[in-house]
Formats: structure tokens, C-alpha cells, sequence
């Protein structure tokens, strides 16, 4: 798992982005000095998922490379909101960052009728940091090794099947229901609080099926407990390249999340001109 997840990260991109910000706000004496003290990366989701995962990984390198510890911190709840919201509200210094998928800033704001936070001016993106596809497992008990055979089995038996997800707004729930009403499927949801919960759940048979990051699956399809179906991106994954992807079979088919570090807005108002080429840019690292 480790080298697959490595390939995800753009460490030394975020290293560079951090840096410059560093110079810019303090003055060229930072580049020795940054980071002076601990390093918060803030999740929204529980531990065990992707988000959370791509953040282990980051503050085990980053703080091997600046000699400074790099916290990770949980704090799931609403969809990711809570995190969000606290970043927003934090000292734009550089040393609490939020690391988020596309549905804590792209999806959230049409989900949810009020928001404690507003993503385009409360939040800032500092880097993509990985693009990676969500796999559909489902237990070994399912009669069904394809997704078109599953599809056909779920709608051949209405209303008796059921799936797995995150929590609902999640882009595992999302994905799944726009399946439902692509393919005319009537399956049941049940929501999980992450990824660390719904898995194991598949895992026991307590749902036939759950959409989740690779790793998450990896071990139990290695021993024969899950069986891996499709992806949801639109290409193969490179490092699962047996494994069919949706758009095989719904043409255009991309709900593949992608996980970005971000940072307070009040940030900005430190930085100058000579940050904008790096702010935002995504890392040119493989991301799949």
C-alpha cells in the first residue's frame, strides 16, 4: 500500500508551496526558520479513509524532511463541514491546513441550504495532492463478479438489496444514487459514520456492497472476503488495472474524488504577487 499511496502525494509540491509561503509573509529569513513549530493538517472524515490516509502519510514525510513535527487531526462531522468551518476560522499563519475531497468545497455548498463557512471566500486551495478512484466491493456472499452482473442481480430482485456508504452527502452515497437512477436500481442505503466503519461492515456481511478507496479494499480482496467490481473514474487505475471502471458501462462516468490541501482565506492577505504561479497548482506527480 505505502508505494501505491506515495505515488499519490506531490510532497515536494506542497513542501515548495508552504516554503514560498513562508518567504513571502515573513521575509527571506523564514526559509530557514519554517516551520518553527508543530504543523496541523486538519481532516473532516474518521480515520481510515482516503483523506485521512493521504494525511498520514504527508506529515510522516513532511516531517522528516522539515525536522518538525506534522500533526494530523480528525474532526468529522456534517460532511466535512466542521473541519472546514474550523480552518476558516483559524490564524491564516501557515500552520493549520485542511486537508479535504472535492465534496467538502464542491458539492457541500449544494447540499446544504446554510453553510457555517463560504469555500470561495473563507477557504483558499494550496495544492492538489492526489486524484484517486473510489472501488465498488461487495461481498464474497454476492452471486455477481461484474458490475453488469450485479446491476442485472440487484434489479432482478428490487428493494432486497442494500449498500454501504460513508455517510450520507458523501461522494460514496452520491455516487451510488446516481447509479440508482442511471440504471433503474432499487437498493437501499445505509450510512456509515467513514470509511473505518463501512468497510468492516462489508467485510462482516452486514451489507453487500460499499464504494471505497482502494486501499481500504486491497487486503480483503487479496484473502477473498470482498471481490472488486469497477471504479468509479473514467480510466483504469493504474494500480488496479483488471479492474473495469464504470464508464464501461455508463459512457462520461467521473466520480472519482480528488483530495486537496487548503488554507484560510486571511492567508491571502499576506501573500504578495510573487506567490501567485504556486498557489493552487497541481502537483504534476502521477495521481493514479
Amino acid at each position: 500500500m505505502k508505494p501505491m499511496l506515495l505515488r499519490l502525494l506531490c510532497l515536494i509540491g506542497l513542501g515548495m508551496v508552504l516554503h514560498t509561503q513562508a518567504v513571502v509573509a515573513q521575509g527571506g529569513s523564514a526559509a530557514q526558520s519554517y516551520p518553527a513549530k508543530p504543523v496541523r493538517l486538519v481532516v473532516g472524515y474518521s480515520p481510515g479513509g482516503l483523506p485521512d490516509t493521504i494525511a498520514r502519510i504527508l506529515a510522516q514525510k513532511l516531517g522528516e524532511r522539515w525536522k518538525q513535527q506534522v500533526i494530523v487531526e480528525n474532526k468529522p462531522g456534517a460532511n466535512g463541514n466542521l473541519a472546514a468551518d474550523h480552518i476558516a476560522k483559524s490564524a491564516g499563519d501557515g500552520y493549520t491546513l485542511l486537508v479535504a475531497d472535492s465534496g467538502t468545497t464542491a458539492i457541500n455548498p449544494f447540499l446544504y441550504a446554510k453553510l457555517p463557512f463560504d469555500p470561495e471566500k473563507d477557504l483558499i486551495p494550496v495544492v492538489i495532492v492526489a486524484r484517486a478512484p473510489l472501488f465498488l466491493a461487495v461481498h464474497s456472499s454476492v452471486p455477481a463478479n461484474t458490475f453488469p452482473e450485479l446491476v442485472a442481480l440487484v434489479k432482478s430482485k428490487p428493494g432486497e438489496f442494500s449498500y454501504g456508504s460513508s455517510g450520507i452527502g458523501s461522494i460514496h452515497h452520491l455516487c451510488m444514487e446516481y447509479l440508482k437512477s442511471a440504471l433503474g436500481m432499487n437498493i437501499t442505503h445505509v450510512p456509515f459514520k467513514g470509511t473505518g466503519q463501512s468497510v468492516p461492515a462489508l467485510v462482516a456481511g452486514q451489507v453487500p456492497m460499499v464504494f471505497s478507496a482502494f486501499p481500504s479494499h486491497s487486503a480483503y480482496a487479496k484473502d477473498g472476503r470482498v471481490k472488486l467490481l469497477v471504479a468509479n473514474s473514467l480510466k483504469r487505475s493504474g494500480f488496479a488495472k483488471n479492474i473495469p471502471t464504470i464508464a464501461e458501462t455508463v459512457p462520461g462516468f467521473d466520480f472519482a474524488p480528488t483530495i486537496g490541501i487548503f488554507a484560510p482565506w486571511e492567508r491571502r492577505r499576506n501573500w504578495s504577487t510573487r506567490s501567485a504561479p504556486t498557489r493552487g497548482r497541481r502537483s504534476n506527480w502521477p495521481t493514479r
